[in-house]
C-alpha cells in the first residue's frame, strides 16, 4: 500500500510528519529513548533518592532526609575496602594490558584467515557461563586443586602454595574474566595501524623497540585506553569473583553493596555506596573520552 492510497486522515498525519523534521527525529529515537528512561534513568533516580533516606529498625526504608549514608562512606573500614578494590582493579588492568596487548599485536599481524581463527579461539572459552568459569578456578587454585597437586607431585613444592582465598586468586579470576575486553579494543586499534609508518621510522635508523614506542603505542593508544576502561570498571565493581575466590579479608566494594542490599537490608546506605561507585566509574569514562580524543 502506497501513501496515495491511505485514508485522508492518515495521509494528513504523514504530511504533518514530513513537514516537521524534528518530529521525524523524535519518532526515530523514541524506542531507544523510552528504553533508556524506563530501564536506566528511572532506576537511577530511585537509587539516588533512597541514598538520602534512613534504614528502619527492621530494614524498612524510613522517609527522613539525611546525609549520614554518604558520611559513612568515609569510615576507615569502608575506605580501606575502597582502596583495596582500587588496588585490585588497577593490578587487574595492568596485568590484562601486559598480557593482552602482545596477544592483540600478534593476532593483528597474522594473515586475514588466521586472524579470524585466532579471534574465534580467543572468544570460545568465554561463551561459557561466567559463574561456571569462576568455579573452575576454585578447582585449580585451592590447596588440593590441580595446580598444587601437580607441583607437589613433581616435587617442586612440599606444601600447598597459598593460591586461593586471597587477593592473588581474585586478580587471577578477574584477569581471566575480562581478558577479551582488553584484547579486542587493542586488536581493533592495531589492525587499523598503517605499518608503513613503522617501516619509515626504521628507515630513519630507529630500532624496532624505538619504532614500537614512538609509532605503534601512540597510534594505538585509544585501543589501550578503551581496553583499560573496559577492564577496570567491571573489576572495580565485581562481587562474584571476590566472593568465590577471595577470603574474608579480600572484600571489595561490590561485596559491600551486595551485603547492604541482601543481608544487612540497609538499602539507603547500599544506594549511597552504589551512587559513589557509579560517579567514580562515570569519571573514569569521561577521562577515557577526553584522553582518547586527544590521542586520535
Amino acid at each position: 500500500m502506497t501513501a496515495d492510497t491511505l485514508k485522508p486522515e492518515k495521509q494528513s498525519l504523514l504530511d504533518k510528519i514530513r513537514r516537521r523534521p524534528g518530529l521525524q527525529t523524535f519518532l526515530l529515537i523514541f524506542p531507544s529513548l523510552f528504553w533508556l528512561v524506563v530501564f536506566f534513568a528511572v532506576p537511577l533516580i530511585i537509587v539516588f533518592v533512597y541514598s538520602f533516606l534512613k534504614r528502619g529498625t527492621y530494614g524498612q526504608v524510613v522517609w527522613e532526609f539525611n546525609l549520614n549514608n554518604y558520611a559513612r562512606f568515609f569510615d576507615p573500614l569502608y575506605l580501606k575496602i575502597f582502596v583495596r578494590s582500587f588496588k585490585i582493579a588497577g593490578i587487574t588492568t595492568v596485568v590484562s594490558l601486559l598480557l593482552g596487548y602482545p596477544m592483540a599485536y600478534w593476532i593483528a599481524t597474522r594473515s586475514a584467515k588466521w586472524r579470524n581463527i585466532l579471534l574465534l579461539l580467543l572468544m570460545i572459552p568465554y561463551w561459557t557461563n561466567f559463574l561456571v568459569r569462576t568455579y573452575a578456578w576454585i578447582l585449580i587454585l585451592r590447596d588440593s586443586g590441580l595446580l598444587n597437586s601437580l607441583l607437589m607431585g613433581w616435587g617442586v613444592i612440599s606444601a600447598p602454595l597459598p593460591l586461593f582465598g586471597n587477593d592473588f586468586a581474585i586478580i587471577v579470576g578477574l584477569v581471566y574474566g575480562w581478558f577479551p575486553s582488553m584484547v579486542l579494543p587493542c586488536y581493533a586499534a592495531i589492525e587499523r595501524l598503517d605499518f608503513s609508518l613503522v617501516e619509515a621510522a626504521q628507515d630513519l635508523y630507529a630500532n624496532e623497540l624505538r619504532a614500537f614506542a614512538r609509532i605503534v603505542i601512540p597510534i594505538t593508544m585509544p585501543g589501550i585506553i578503551a581496553g583499560s576502561i573496559l577492564v577496570f570498571i567491571p573489576s572495580l565493581g565485581a562481587y562474584v569473583t571476590p566472593d568465590l575466590l577471595g577470603g574474608a579479608k579480600s572484600v571489595m566494594i561490590g561485596n559491600v553493596i551486595q551485603s547492604q542490599f541482601l543481608s544487612v537490608r540497609d538499602i539507603p546506605f547500599g544506594s549511597a555506596f552504589s551512587f559513589v561507585l557509579m560517579i567514580i566509574m562515570l569519571g573514569a569514562t569521561l577521562i577515557y573520552f577526553r584522553v582518547g580524543a586527544r590521542t586520535m
